[in-house]
């Protein structure tokens, strides 16, 4: 008797220990996302009449809520409940000063730029992307807002090639995500899925993977130890990187002084233009100004791992 065939089990490698707790943590935030969705499809309405300063004001916001849905971890809530049940819009001005690096006018002048210099080339932006559930949808949002607005004409999502680091995305996670958005029983909602389906199939949007995503290595010796992936990235015209692991690896995860430059902390990794989108959760932060770390290491001594502050922190890789 061959004791190992089981016909009514999936193989191991489609496992995921972590899919029950992403799935509960997506279907928790049905509401904010319901929010989000009817949101951006109300802005597509009219988006090509929107001046450059309305523009602007819209990709803050949505980059903000892909920011802030970095909050929807749960690797920092030991796997309880962590999703975002409130309106994902709401907060944003209220949690503005939590934002401790904020580089978003330099993201934006980096895109209108390009928009203006290569008006007929490729633009594209990549994402590296954290967790599945409600943070996914909010980058998906930013991604179609980018390409619709033509500040973008190519988003490259890259996720994790196994399970990993609780709800960090897999592929499996992404389809899954699309063809939830998509089968839902909410007209903007399915029409973003339908929307996000379509980028997929006529490659507007790529998904990629890659397993040094999920090796020990800091970001820097990328180039050394999978050189394809190094020179993918160097494709792009803006690498946002979401998440606090993805931080501490661009930065080595070394105990940096807190106003160390952020391009000093990279260590030579500059595929191209690069900006973390992370809420703090590592005790790991540089390009602060002078005092600031300081200051808050004295009136909220976990500032670093709560998950409370964020930051939007840009290098221009030259």
């Amino acid at each position: 008797m061959n004791y190992l065939k089981n016909t009514e089990n999936p193989p191991i490698k489609d496992f995921d220990v972590f899919h029950e707790e992403k799935v509960h943590g997506f279907l928790e935030s049905q509401q904010a996302i319901i929010v989000l969705t009817t949101y951006l499809q109300e802005r597509l309405k009219n988006i090509s009449d929107l001046d450059e300063k309305l523009l602007q004001e819209e990709f803050f916001k949505l980059l903000q809520v892909s920011l802030w849905g970095n909050k929807c971890d749960l690797s920092i809530s030991g796997g309880k409940d962590n999703s975002q049940k409130s309106d994902p819009l709401q907060s944003l001005e209220e949690f503005k000063s939590f934002i401790l690096v904020d580089h978003m006018e330099k993201i934006w002048s980096l895109l209108t730029n390009e928009k203006k210099i290569n008006s007929k080339t490729t633009t594209r932006i990549d994402i590296v992307l954290d967790n599945a559930g409600f943070e996914v949808v909010a980058d998906f949002v930013l991604a179609d807002f980018l390409i619709s607005s033509k500040l973008a004409t190519e988003i490259h999502f890259h996720g994790k090639s196994i399970p990993w680091y609780v709800s960090d995305t897999t592929v499996r996670d992404f389809n899954w995500v699309i063809k939830q958005v998509l089968s839902a029983n909410h007209k903007w909602m399915s029409k973003c899925g339908m929307s996000w389906e379509g980028k997929m199939k006529n490659g507007t949007w790529v998904y990629h993977d890659h397993f040094f995503w999920t090796l020990p290595h800091e970001f820097s010796r990328m180039a050394q130890v999978a050189p394809d992936l190094y020179a993918e990235l160097q494709k792009s015209n803006l690498i946002l990187f979401k998440g606090d692991l993805n931080y501490r690896k661009l930065t080595g995860d070394r105990k940096w002084d807190f106003t160390v430059p952020f391009h000093q902390a990279l260590n030579s990794f500059h595929p191209a233009p690069l900006c973390s989108l992370r809420t703090l959760k590592s005790d790991v932060q540089v390009g602060l100004k002078p005092g600031q770390g300081e200051k808050l290491m004295t009136t909220e001594p976990e500032w670093m791992i709560i998950g409370k502050y964020s930051i939007v922190q840009f290098d221009a890789a030259s």
